[in-house]
């Protein structure tokens, strides 16, 4: 039988003592090896949300910091390689920034959440970029089926600047809408890659994301103040439990969002039209330019209907073409077509048969709601419609003859749009397009402006001429 004897105190601490001592030069050597792998793992990139983190979080959850809705944030892209070594050696790195939901929940819902906000919300986005505040990137684009995501390049060589607006508020997405609901959270998520011996942007160089609320304009001050206010109010030792507050968000670092690298590989093989343009080269006189297919530019396009007489193989390529192909085969347990003793196959009048009950009963509110308006062709409305004719060198012999308008169809009321349209309408690059006027009755020219372009009412007409600028090789538009 074995006993076990109990040692005395000073014993155990001169045991502990000795096993300190014989370990140190090991504990030493782990130590430093750890903090070396982590520098080496550190990413070469540091990503900072210019807004204020709020105080009522403790010390160990993450970070929360309160947004205004449609209000334009500095997002600042640093490369470490400006104060220590990296190992970014190409040109230009590629960084799509993205929100997304922070609940595990909703993330595996993303999708039916984001095609109602966009049934909701015909036309606007979730994420945008302000290009005039933006400083030091290029080429910034979104695509039109991605609301939630835009992406541009910048030199990783200097600093670059990107200023972001996010359109969605917190408590759109939440279950009940009576008023006094907690928002859900979202997170702001930027990916970074550099290009691979193709030149394709596929090489993953970091990814950071942070935590945020979105409020409606001016509910994110409040908020901010009520926070430091509660916490003002608690004891000096109560106060210890929750993080300072500070002037801006640095971005932890994550791991790569799920489908950023397919995003990457898409658009850089597909350039979006939104932000991203390249104007048609042309050769045009002073004051004159004549329009180049302004139907197939201008017009928004419903085209590619789904027909009663498209074959199933149409009609599959069509539902692959919008997104529906998950649906594909569901489709075919209903129609009860079969081809040449093959499996079930669904043609175009099947499913122009089914009603929009049918349609939302077999593919779920959001996706049910998108095909049926996709299936019927409808069009988001543009915000503005302005007709425009080009003023003839020579009168006409008839008030009214030859003169012919064309009509602009704008997205946004702004002034970049309305120049967008002139110049494909007239096929002038746009970088020429110095300053748009207004001429009144009285003969002045009035510059036009966002503001004035949001006062157009619906369906004005003008004449339209266009004054070479010897100064700046461009031309002025002047609408009256």
């Amino acid at each position: 039988m074995l006993f076990c004897h109990p040692q005395p105190e000073s014993y155990h601490q001169h045991s502990a003592s000795y096993i300190r001592e014989a370990l140190a030069p090991f504990l030493k050597d782990e130590e430093a090896r750890l903090t070396a792998e982590s520098v080496c793992k550190r990413s070469p990139l540091q990503v900072v949300l210019c807004a204020a983190t709020s105080p009522a979080v403790k010390q160990q959850e993450e970070t929360l910091t309160y947004l205004n809705q449609g209000q334009s944030y500095e997002i600042r892209m640093l490369n470490r390689k400006l104060v220590e070594y990296t190992d970014i050696s190409c040109k230009y790195v590629k960084s799509i920034v993205r929100v997304v939901f922070h609940d595990r929940r909703l993330q595996y819902m993303e999708h039916q959440q984001l095609e109602g906000w966009r049934w909701n919300r015909p036309g606007d986005r979730i994420l945008d970029i302000d290009i005039p505040l933006s400083e030091g990137i290029l080429e910034p684009r979104s695509h039109p089926m991605h609301l939630n995501t835009i992406e541009f390049l910048w030199d990783p060589v200097k600093k670059a600047s990107a200023f972001i607006q996010v359109n969605c508020i917190s408590t759109e997405f939440t279950t009940r809408k009576h008023g006094g609901e907690k928002g859900v959270p979202f997170r702001i998520q930027v990916d970074t890659f550099s290009t691979n011996e193709h030149g394709e942007y596929m090489e993953h160089v970091s990814s950071s994301s942070c935590q945020v609320k979105v409020f409606k304009p001016k509910g994110a001050d409040r908020k901010l103040k009520t926070d430091r206010e509660k916490i003002d109010k608690k004891a000096l030792q109560d106060r210890e439990k929750y993080q300072l507050s500070h002037e801006s968000t640095v971005l932890k670092e994550c791991s790569p969002w799920p489908d950023a690298l397919n995003l990457s590989i898409h658009s850089s093989s597909t350039p979006s039209p939104v932000y991203h343009s390249s104007p048609t080269s042309c050769t045009f006189t002073d004051g004159n330019c004549s329009p180049t297919q302004p139907g197939e530019l201008l017009v928004p396009a419903c085209s590619d209907h789904l027909l009663p007489s498209s074959s199933p193989q149409d009609t599959q390529q069509w539902l692959q073409r919008h997104r529906f192909s998950p649906f594909y085969r569901l489709f075919c347990s209903f129609s009860g077509r079969k081809q040449s003793g093959s499996s079930a196959v669904v043609a175009g009048a099947d499913l122009l048969r089914m009603s929009r009950e049918d349609l939302v009963q077999i593919c779920g509110p959001a996706d049910g709601i998108r095909l049926f308006n996709t299936m019927k062709g409808r069009c988001i409305q543009p915000r503005l419609t302005m007709y425009v004719c080009q003023q003839q060198a020579r009168p006409a012999i008839k008030p009214g003859a030859g003169d012919i308008y064309h009509a602009l169809y704008l997205e946004e009321l702004t002034l970049i749009d309305l120049s967008e349209k002139i110049a494909m309408l007239y096929s002038l690059p746009l970088q020429q397009i110095t300053h748009i006027y207004r001429q009144k009755p009285s003969g002045i020219h009035v510059l036009v402006s966002d503001e004035m372009v949001q006062n157009f009412r619906e369906e004005t007409s003008f004449i339209l001429s266009t004054i070479r600028d010897e100064t700046t090789d461009g031309y002025r538009v002047v609408l009256k």
